[in-house]
């Protein structure tokens, strides 16, 4: 297997929220414990996913993202500048609603020196060391912020407009990079979801209509913006996207394939892409020839997360052939299609079936990359 990240078996992030996990967070809300027993509850948690990831012969670990509600809100909302807010609609999912929570960007966007997921990650990091992985962390792209910051809700006295807060945002994680690596991380990922709804037309629609976003030329500017952001990434640190449709108790927001998006997604200086392939809304694997030949890496995410059942590996090891008529297989990876948790709810599966689900994905790349 692959000895730097990312691995040939490699996952998204999140996983199941324990049931202690969950009853300790409402208990917090209900008053009848403080936060540090809340973070007690979570330490002794990670520790124990920390242990299970290893077990389950991946060469990396990540927290779970036990410690968060959302996969991206609550890092937003510990920026400087950046408040979280009540809309009046949610997320638009496929079958489900999401809490109606949105963002407000009311003065200058800044990375805090100790942003607490700081924190997420130190304690993290000697846990991973211990079971002999690599500590992993995600946080939400820039992107992500910039799609969904609502004209009403951008009322920063700085920012005249969409345009003038750029600098500010490319700035922010240039500091969360220099921040995270400062802390010992040399694994980052950014979870983005603005790419997959470029995929789609509908979708583009859609977010012209209800949140005044003007969706012309976003895959350009998405593109600018972050290899201005990654420009900053020291030589020893890998960081990756994840491009998402959507995952909310096992459901989903976009549709449509990569070609849309692939010049401008593969023209970004990511060491690697994990992209969504575990449905027929994916499309094919045709985009992939926009990959430039060399060290970047495609994680193919076709083991959903979304169900339980397991995938036959035969499909799933003739998927990764296909997919190598594209791109070199040395140039791919394997993954679930998405984290089983980006939010606390988490999707329709049991651990066991979690558990199932990462484990295959060890054997079947064992069985192709060796």
């Amino acid at each position: 297997m692959s000895i730097n990240p990312p691995y040939r078996a490699d996952i998204v992030g999140s996983f199941l929220r324990p049931q202690a996990v969950k009853d300790a967070r409402a208990a917090l809300e209900r008053g009848e414990i403080t936060e540090e027993q809340l973070t007690d509850t979570e330490d002794a948690h990670v520790a124990a996913l920390v242990e299970r990831e290893a077990q389950a012969g991946l060469k990396l670990a990540t927290d779970g993202e036990y410690r968060r509600s959302w996969w991206h809100f609550d890092f937003f909302g510990m920026l400087n500048g950046v408040d979280l807010v009540e809309l009046d609609h949610g997320l638009p999912f496929q079958g489900a609603a999401t809490k109606q929570l949105g963002l407000r960007v009311g003065s200058r966007i800044g990375f805090p020196a100790e942003h607490p997921m700081l924190d997420h990650f130190r304690a993290l990091k000697p846990l991973a060391e211990a079971a002999g992985v690599q500590p992993k962390f995600s946080i939400p792209a820039p992107t992500v912020l910039d799609f969904r910051v609502e004209p009403a809700n951008l009322v920063a006295v700085e920012y005249t407009n969409r345009d003038a807060y750029v600098d500010d945002l490319v700035q922010t994680y240039r500091d969360a990079i220099a921040a995270f690596y400062d802390a010992g991380c040399r694994y980052l990922q950014f979870d983005d979801t603005a790419w997959a709804y470029l995929c789609s037309d509908a979708e583009m629609t859609r977010a012209r209509e209800e949140r005044g976003i003007d969706t012309n030329g976003l895959g350009h500017r998405y593109r600018d913006l972050l290899n201005r952001v990654l420009e900053a990434k020291p030589d020893d640190m890998v960081i990756t996207t994840h491009i998402c449709r959507g995952n909310f108790r096992s459901t989903w927001i976009s549709s449509g394939g990569y070609e849309p998006v692939a010049e401008d997604l593969f023209a970004t200086a990511y060491d690697g892409f994990f992209l969504e392939y575990d449905s027929e809304r994916a499309g094919g694997f045709e985009p992939l020839r926009f990959l430039p030949r060399g060290e970047q890496v495609v994680v193919l995410g076709l083991v959903t997360s979304k169900s339980g059942e397991l995938e036959d590996p035969q499909v799933i090891k003739d998927r990764i052939n296909e997919a190598a008529q594209f791109v070199p297989l040395q140039q791919l990876a394997l993954s679930t299609q998405c984290g089983f948790a980006s939010t606390e709810e988490g999707n329709v599966l049991s651990e066991d079936e979690q558990w199932a689900k990462v484990e295959s994905v060890v054997r079947i790349a064992s069985d192709v990359w060796g």
